[in-house]
């Protein structure tokens, strides 16, 4: 049994801030890299994502390092949070050199979160300042915070019947090779504690439990309507110390959709937006499919996790 470590600043070097508004529910979580950065890809499996930067780290594009991910609500609004976190970077000094100026690479995807809180504020370049300016190594929080505010899971009963979601972290190590996962879990599907089997959102019964996974499949397929756009979206960060070329962190991107696909049920739906990044640092070496097949078990309980925290008395 693989030790459980505690999240993805477990990875050293990579740091993790959220800024937000909770009585809007919504705001943004920033992932930062090394100052050196660290190579980047991404896997996109939603038909509707809402992104940006996402081309460049394609497996034909030439840049190959990253310095920071942002994830955040506000839909297509939200995608201004970077341009922030760009920002932060660039006064420290941070990115591509270019004559004289420092480019930082941040890629970023959003969540649909517009119809939860206050529609009418949406993350923007001062929060995504705010969220790089307060990341750390420390423990990072997961639950309604960040990225997270608004998000929500289990909507086939409608979103009045919806479960809180949020940012949720997780770790593995094996022997010096460390894997850690950051997910943003805003799901139209069922989600389940992938150790546990519990399930924790989806639709319910009329006595309030939760409908089996075989019904809630007929279930989904007896809605007659398509899932709301861009209500049905998981995103996720993986972070590893591994020594990877730019082609096995795009597959470690892939492989990690596998833990998406155990703790989500359906997942990667013509209207949502699931995306994964990866990174790695380059401390160690390690083979490409034990990072990937400790990224999925990463990002599937780093999924549930967001969903206890969320929902836990504070």
């Amino acid at each position: 049994m693989l030790p459980v470590l505690g999240s993805i600043v477990d990875v050293p070097g990579i740091s993790v801030g959220h800024d937000q508004d909770h009585a809007a529910r919504t705001g943004c979580t920033v992932v930062l890299m090394p100052e050196q950065g660290a190579v980047g890809g991404v896997d996109v499996r939603g038909a509707a994502p809402g992104t940006r930067e996402t081309d460049a780290l394609g497996p034909t594009a030439r840049l190959e390092v990253v310095h920071a991910f942002v994830l955040a609500g506000g839909s297509a609004f939200g995608l201004d949070a970077a341009g922030g976190t760009m920002a932060f970077l660039e006064e420290r000094g941070i990115g591509y050199a270019v004559g004289r100026w420092r480019v930082p690479i941040v890629p970023s995807a959003i969540i649909f979160d517009l119809l939860v809180g206050d529609g009418r504020i949406r993350p923007d370049r001062a929060m995504g300042y705010r969220a790089a300016a307060l990341a750390t190594r420390g423990p990072v929080e997961e639950g309604s915070v960040g990225a997270g505010c608004g998000a929500t899971a289990g909507k086939l009963g409608g979103i009045e019947n919806a479960t809180k979601s949020g940012v949720g972290t997780a770790s593995r190590r094996f022997d010096e090779l460390v894997v850690g996962a950051l997910t943003v879990c805003n799901a139209v599907g069922s989600v389940y504690d992938t150790q546990t089997r519990e399930q924790l959102a989806g639709p319910r019964e009329l006595d309030g439990g939760f409908i089996e996974p075989s019904r809630a499949l007929e279930a989904f397929a007896r809605w007659g309507k398509a899932p709301p756009a861009g209500g049905n979206t998981t995103l996720a960060v993986v972070a590893c110390n591994a020594r990877l070329r730019k082609v096995d962190v795009i597959r470690v991107a892939q492989m990690a959709h596998d833990g998406l696909a155990r703790a989500v049920l359906p997942a990667h739906l013509s209207r949502d937006g699931d995306t994964i990044f990866a990174c790695a640092t380059g401390a160690v070496e390690a083979s490409v499919d034990v990072v990937g097949a400790l990224a999925a078990e990463a990002v599937a309980e780093a999924i549930a996790r967001g969903i206890r925290a969320s929902n836990r008395p504070r």
